[in-house]
């Protein structure tokens, strides 16, 4: 009697089995492509924009004289007490601020470099304006003038620096302001760095748009008033602080 059994597979010319490349999650894919790194620079570059918008309004206080200021600034510290300690929502929003500021930074790194690998490429399907060329060509150095700036305006208003300005003194929010906008040089840093941080925020404003998807001829333009709008609002309103010092309308 004789029996059958299946004979053992083997390989065909000693040839192993192709083998089943994993793929990477959704998000992983994501990340790793130009279209996320612009989702992360549009959404990081949201939080910096409501970050300044909302910083540049309580700065005005400075306006309304030393105990509006000085005030303002106790609030800050004692916000959401006594559900969280003082200082709790300072550092909350720096930790927000750090990560949204590194996130930016590391993806348009990332995008620089992807796009200087594919140099037969446009960064962004289509620009419609000279203007908005000027501010994208300019794009990386103003955003160097302004993380530059932001390491001073720390060193000046938050750390006190003796160096950055040697008047500074601990919880004096509005005579630190006043002290460093009347020196010259400190003012013209900072009406500088404003002036870069308008350009950066015109284009950003603009591009975070088409970044998301949401382009269409048919609201482009306002698009464009949006972009010059909000970059004028936070740049001359930061500029109006260190004129007035220097005009003697303040301080």
């Amino acid at each position: 009697m004789t029996t059958s059994a299946t004979p053992p597979s083997r390989s065909v010319g000693n040839q192993q089995p192709p083998k089943v490349q994993r793929r990477d999650n959704v998000l992983t894919e994501l990340y790793r492509s130009a279209l996320g790194k612009k989702y992360l620079m549009a959404i990081s570059g949201l939080v910096l924009m409501a970050y300044v918008l909302i910083h540049m309004i309580g700065n005005f206080k400075l306006f309304e004289g030393e105990a509006s200021l000085n005030e303002y600034a106790i609030w800050l510290r004692e916000l959401g007490e006594p559900l969280i300690p003082e200082y709790g929502a300072i550092w909350a929003t720096r930790v927000i601020l750090i990560l949204a500021f590194g996130v930016h930074i590391i993806a348009a790194a990332q995008l620089t470099r992807m796009n200087q690998i594919s140099r037969g490429r446009s960064r962004y399907a289509e620009r419609h304006y000279a203007a908005v060329d000027f501010a994208g060509r300019t794009m990386r150095w103003t955003g160097v003038i302004v993380g530059l700036f932001v390491i001073y305006h720390l060193a000046d208003l938050t750390w006190g620096v003796q160096a950055v300005n040697p008047e500074w003194e601990y919880l004096e929010v509005y005579n630190n302001v006043v002290a460093s906008f009347a020196n010259p040089v400190s003012a013209a840093v900072y009406i500088v760095a404003n002036a870069a941080l308008g350009v950066h925020l015109y284009h950003g404003a603009w591009s975070l748009f088409q970044s998301m998807g949401w382009n269409s001829p048919r609201f482009n333009h306002w698009r464009r008033w949006f972009a010059i709008g909000f970059a004028l609002l936070i740049a001359v309103g930061n500029i109006s602080m260190p004129v007035a010092v220097q005009l003697g309308l303040v301080g």
